[in-house]
């Protein structure tokens, strides 16, 4: 007999088109839980660069995943994927609604269409040798390294990025084999989850890269370069440094450049990444767009979605 599907609300789109409110508002609505699907969000700390949630919206609803793990901690997407599912799973077994919300396509994606991940081998000590190569050496030695040995997973990971670094490095020298060919044997199988997706958009790209620019000086209104020194001061600019905010902002803080420049340079990567998500997220036909140029009042957008919802009578 099959298995009875666990419903699952999915809400994706770009950066700053409003996906944390609306998850809060469907959550309080059908009685449901978030789970986030941000793949910087997941450390402590970081709070202004990542855009995580407030302390308000926080105490809204049960939030997971968020904050949970130190900055120089290694998390793949098969990590995130078996966390999650352990959450979801929780959540459904105590009458809730999981609602997975994010813009992390590669993680909602492999989490909600049940990719199954190659099991792929660790080992402390050759991680702690690579860490102490790194710190020794800086990141371009280590960098320079996997593009020779696995330029494919070497072309997906910032060359600052420590704990990916290390993890790819680790995988080849345990295995003989680059991490990038580990990942090409993962497969689909049928999903244990019943998803109804929504989208937040931008028919108007302006409109969006006008938000964009405005939650950047927001951000640096509320602490965003004193939070990036933070975090450089205390040598943990691994991790952070694939988080746009900090990496920008790196110059400033080694006295190398202007504020104003990093600060323009923030906003043109922010856009740059809102239209590589959106490019990952029309792949998805089964996603419901809703049009943020068309409809920008919170309780109006939510009642399109419970319009949606009861349409497809998925609750």
């Amino acid at each position: 007999m099959e298995q009875e599907k666990i419903s699952v609300l999915a809400v994706v789109g770009p950066t700053a088109s409003g996906k944390t409110a609306l998850g809060i508002a469907l959550a309080q609505a059908y009685g449901g839980e978030i789970v986030s699907a941000d793949s910087m969000q997941i450390y402590r700390g970081m709070d202004i660069a990542t855009a995580k949630p407030t302390p308000e919206e926080l105490a809204a609803v049960p939030h997971h995943l968020i904050g949970f793990l130190p900055p120089e901690q290694s998390f793949s997407v098969a990590d995130y994927v078996d966390a999650a599912r352990r959450v979801i799973g929780d959540i459904h077994s105590r009458g809730k609604l999981p609602v997975v919300v994010g813009g992390t396509g590669l993680y909602v994606t492999s989490l909600l269409e049940h990719v199954q991940f190659a099991q792929i081998p660790r080992d402390d000590a050759v991680r702690a040798a690579l860490q102490a190569q790194t710190a020794q050496e800086g990141t371009a030695g280590l960098y320079a390294q996997l593009c020779q040995v696995d330029p494919d997973s070497a072309a997906c990971i910032h060359p600052n990025n420590v704990p990916r670094l290390v993890r790819a490095m680790e995988v080849y020298r345990l295995t003989g084999k680059p991490l990038s060919a580990f990942k090409a044997e993962s497969r689909l199988e049928p999903s244990p989850y019943r998803t109804l997706w929504l989208g937040l958009c931008y028919p108007d790209r302006q409109q969006l890269y006008d938000r964009i620019d405005r939650r950047v000086d927001q951000m640096v209104q509320q602490g965003l370069v004193q939070e990036a020194a933070a975090a450089y001061a205390a040598g943990c600019m691994g991790t952070a440094a694939a988080a746009i905010g900090y990496k920008e902002l790196i110059p400033y803080l080694e006295g190398q450049g202007t504020l104003e420049d990093c600060i323009a340079r923030i906003k043109q990567e922010t856009r740059r990444y809102a239209k590589r998500q959106m490019t990952w997220f029309r792949k998805n036909e089964q996603i419901q767009w809703i049009s943020r140029t068309e409809f920008d009042e919170a309780e109006e957008i939510l009642a399109i979605c419970k319009k949606k919802i009861a349409k497809a009578a998925f609750l």
